[in-house]
């Protein structure tokens, strides 16, 4: 199959080329201007295509048959099966000479080069903006219903589907998407247009507003939004359809969002961010003038204001836009493959993970600064207002936690994604369960792959959320390799748990010779969790928003003898897990530890001594890891750990001869010599070392 595409490189275009070749024997001709087919190499690298399979045809949009060459014509002719006619200026500030030439006379080139091919079918790339400012629902066979065509885009794009209904000497199809924004899964997004104008709105008002603090909007029009892979997906899938020639397809979503709603979409990706509590209701605004809000777009002061915000002034007479969208006979030729358009609150968190990545003017600004500042010591002015938020916060989740566990969870953990680290078995598996009850994609990571599979399934058949991911915390490039594999399938992770951890119980005396095992338990319980928190943070960090738990021990502040490997290890956790709170404080990223006292899991049941002492149920442990998930509060301690950093402090030496007598009481046995086979062993750890421990 031969397919010559115009606007191969541009955003759709991009991903309408990779749907295009995973079909067999596919070979693409792209239209390409001089000196551009560098864009060209550049998406045919990324894809892991070559020169035949993607090809250079030299073009310009804006001359007759777009300038291909009387060579390339004669070479093609007859061979093309589709051409796709993506290429147009998609600008809102774009004036109105450019775009009359590259949408209106750049789709009569087109069809004039699809002519002289002879092709089987030319597949036009509209838009929704023909139907104007139409006041109802637009369907898919109407055209000259249009209404309030002002903006030269609209004008261009509505003369520009005449073109094909008038003009056209060849088979044709049309395709009208929505508003396009970025990959579902990824987010990726070329410019700043659109929906992405809301991101920087709020942006803007996040850094000078509390994120609770409630703000009016108004109702606004109704908007309807679809990510870029489903578009070219359903215009692939379409387009190899037989028996639609003539027709027209909306790519739209079913759903259209007020923009009152679409703002507060946005404003719940981060707590950084404010929401709009209160609406003005259209019919208020009805009652203006229609020329009331271009006159406004035109006021010096305001073009000021939206200057500042990268706003283009022709957006705000879009912000009560009057139109829905019906797409019957789109969903009736997409049923049964499967191509649908995801819903808008599933795939939010990506496109505004890639904007705070990629797209945003602030990122860009703090890299700019970074690279002046050089070996200069700058001072900033400190943000204050994060730090009321969190009080608030604070107060808010600690009495919701009270008042309602169950439902607070939810509240807290819905639609969020939990990498859970020791989640195979004990308080691990546990936590997990009840965290996909309430509603929270979990990815579950330890060493057995056969456990986590059976969890995962477990809480799917329940419908939960449970996707494993089999690693070694020991392995610090397993650690990365994990990390970017979560990254790549969900995009980022909200709440990291570090529970996975490794106990040793030896004295000194008898360790001279086991450094190893100092080494052992610093790789998983330290090196393990903060390299795992060192690769997620990022994400959180972009977002705003994020949680980091730690489990540590009590021991930490009883400093039980025998436990010195375990604990030293446990010790630089919590130091790492302080630092990193001071330095996050201000971000929306929280850093909690949880200290456990002993807990009644499998781990211990082989140390005898443990049948003697007072130890906590699994369920009560589990109960601290969701009360800490829900409060996000710095520390989890029980009464002992308190009494026992009491007395150390108060009176440390008597605390010290109170534990060595407890030492001394104890007999403990020599290790054994280890020979050759114990050493092996000791090496080939099997799955249960990687469990929470206490």
């Amino acid at each position: 199959m031969n397919y010559l595409i115009t606007g191969a490189t541009g955003f759709i275009g991009r991903f309408l080329v990779e749907e295009l070749l995973k079909r067999p024997e596919a070979r693409i001709y792209a239209v390409v201007r001089p000196g551009s087919e560098h864009k060209l190499d550049a998406i045919r690298e990324q894809l892991g295509a070559d020169y035949e399979q993607l090809s250079v045809v030299s073009g310009d949009l804006t001359q007759p048959q777009l300038a291909i060459a009387e060579t390339d014509l004669f070479r093609l002719k007859g061979q093309i099966d589709h051409v796709f006619h993506l290429a147009a200026i998609y600008d809102l500030s774009a004036a109105a000479e450019p775009q009359q030439k590259a949408n209106v006379e750049g789709t009569r080139h087109a069809l004039q080069a699809a002519k002289a091919l002879e092709v089987g079918c030319f597949h036009h790339v509209s838009s929704i903006a023909v139907a104007g400012l139409y006041p109802g629902l637009f369907d898919e066979s109407m055209f000259e219903e249009a209404e309030g065509l002002r903006d030269p885009y609209f004008i261009t794009k509505h003369l520009a589907e005449r073109c094909i209904r008038e003009e056209a000497e060849v088979p044709y199809r049309i395709y009208r998407p929505s508003m396009v924004v970025g990959h579902s899964k990824t987010g990726e997004m070329d410019k700043i247009d659109g929906p992405y104008y809301i991101f920087q709105l709020l942006e803007v008002l996040g850094r000078v507003l509390p994120g609770w603090l409630p703000l009016a909007g108004i109702e606004g029009g109704q908007f309807n939004i679809v990510p870029v892979d489903y578009v070219a997906q359903a215009m692939d899938h379409i387009a190899h359809l037989p028996d639609l020639d003539g027709q027209c397809f909306h790519l739209t979503d079913t759903d259209h969002y007020a923009l009152g709603t679409l703002i507060n979409l946005v404003s719940a990706q981060s707590n950084a961010l404010p929401s709009f509590k209160w609406e003005v209701p259209n019919s208020v605004l009805n009652h203006l003038p229609d020329s009331a809000i271009p006159v406004l777009a035109k006021q010096r002061w305001m073009r000021a204001i939206l200057q500042r915000l990268n706003i283009a002034p022709g957006a705000l007479g879009y912000v009560t836009y009057p139109t829905t969208y019906d797409r019957s006979e789109t969903m009736r030729v997409l049923e049964g493959s499967g191509i649908s358009p995801p819903k808008l609150e599933e795939y939010m968190p990506a496109l505004w993970r890639y904007w705070r990545s990629h797209l945003s003017p602030q990122k860009k600004k703090k890299t700019a600064l970074a690279e002046d500042a050089g070996n200069k010591v700058l001072f900033r002015k400190p943000k204050i207002l994060p730090f009321v938020q969190r009080a608030r916060d604070h107060w808010r989740w600690n009495v919701k936690s009270v008042v309602g566990k169950e439902k607070s969870l939810q509240q807290r953990v819905n639609g969020k994604v939990v990498l859970l680290t020791g989640a195979s078995s004990g308080i691990g598996a546990d936590v997990a369960s009840r965290l996909a009850v309430a509603g929270a994609t979990v990815l579950l990571v330890a060493r057995s792959q056969d456990k986590l599979d059976d969890l995962a399934n477990s809480i799917q058949l329940q419908g939960g959320k449970a996707f494993a991911y089999p690693a070694d915390l020991s392995d610090g490039e397993d650690c990365d390799r994990v990390c970017q594999q979560v990254l790549k399938d969900h995009g980022g992770v909200d709440v990291l748990i570090n529970n996975a951890g490794r106990s040793i119980r030896r004295s000194i005396k008898f360790s001279f010779d086991r450094f190893h095992d100092y080494e052992r338990t610093m790789q998983v319980n330290y090196f393990g969790s903060v390299r795992m928190a060192m690769n997620l943070l990022p994400g959180m960090l972009e977002r705003g928003d994020g949680h980091v738990i730690n489990v540590s021990t009590v021991g930490v502040q009883a400093a039980p003898a025998r436990f010195s490997a375990y604990l030293g290890s446990k010790w630089a956790l919590e130091g790492w897990s302080w630092v990193a709170a001071n330095e996050l404080a201000h971000t929306g990223v929280s850093v909690s530890t949880i200290n456990y006292p002993l807990v009644r899991t499998p781990m211990i049941a082989p140390t005898k001594i443990y049948d003697y002492m007072p130890v906590m149920s699994p369920e009560t442990a589990v109960e601290w890891m969701l009360d800490m998930i829900i409060t996000r509060n710095k520390r989890k301690i029980g009464l002992l750990g308190v009494a026992a950093l009491g007395m150390y402090y108060v009176l440390p030496k008597t605390s010290e001869s109170i534990v060595n007598t407890s030492y001394q009481v104890v007999y403990e046995a020599p290790p054994k010599k280890a020979g050759a086979t114990v050493k092996k062993s000791m090496n080939k750890k099997s799955p249960s070392d990687l469990k929470n421990v206490s």
